[in-house]
């Protein structure tokens, strides 16, 4: 067992902070049917442009793409308000909920790289309980790897982002939690290959509880 487990199953955090997309909830199915029918409408090869955009804002993804006589936002909006319509088979991970429900409410928060409208319909429809407040697209100049969002999600928690367990699926997310100086837990669930991470893994939520203390500090309990 790695220094890095020991340290974050020992410590006690002021807060939680979650990427959203293959970190609470799996959205890849409903996700990829849009971005599918929008790769293949702009020529693109599908199968090799769809690992790509997991994990970072649509319009940032557009924009790497560098499309000639593509309007980025006016693309970005039409994904969005079709990944909105289209959340059949967006479920939770198993033991998110429980996990969810067992936090202080002003402790947690999401912060993701989904627009607002969608990341509210996605959590939703997965059952998950809406946080208070969340980061999303709209909320940052500059998406993960960039910091800035888990800085802002530490901030609306009225935390220290020393202070905060960052949970994420990717490599972008991942980026950004330790940019942020946040310890971080990868969440495996949705990964078709091993993530080479010096980070401790989760395959899921179950079998872990959160001890909470008489401040309001949490520390992840591991079922024996």
């Amino acid at each position: 067992m790695s220094t890095a487990r020991h340290t974050v199953y020992d410590k006690r955090y002021a807060g939680f902070l979650f990427d959203m997309d293959g970190t609470l909830l799996n959205s890849i199915a409903a996700a990829e049917r849009v971005w599918a029918k929008w790769a293949a409408r702009h020529g693109l090869d599908v199968e090799a442009f769809l690992p790509t955009m997991h994990g970072k804002r649509g319009i940032d993804t557009i924009r790497g793409l560098g499309l000639p006589g593509v309007d980025v936002e006016a693309e970005a909006l039409f994904i969005e308000r079709a990944e909105i319509e289209d959340v059949e088979g967006v479920v939770a991970l198993p033991g998110a909920i429980d996990f969810l429900n067992a936090l202080p409410s002003d402790r947690w928060s999401i912060v993701t790289s989904a627009p607002v409208a969608l990341a509210r319909a996605r959590i939703e429809a997965a059952g998950l309980p809406q946080p208070p407040k969340i980061v999303t697209a709209e909320d940052v100049v500059i998406g993960k790897p960039d910091p800035a969002g888990y800085r802002l999600g530490a901030q609306h928690i009225g935390a220290d982002p020393a202070n905060c367990l960052v949970f994420e699926d990717v490599l972008a997310g991942v980026l950004a939690g330790e940019a942020a100086g946040a310890d971080v837990m990868v969440v495996t669930a949705t990964h078709g290959h091993a993530m080479e991470t010096p980070h401790p893994t989760i395959a899921s939520y179950e079998g872990l509880a959160v001890h909470v203390d008489s401040t309001g500090h949490m520390q992840i309990v591991r079922a024996i």
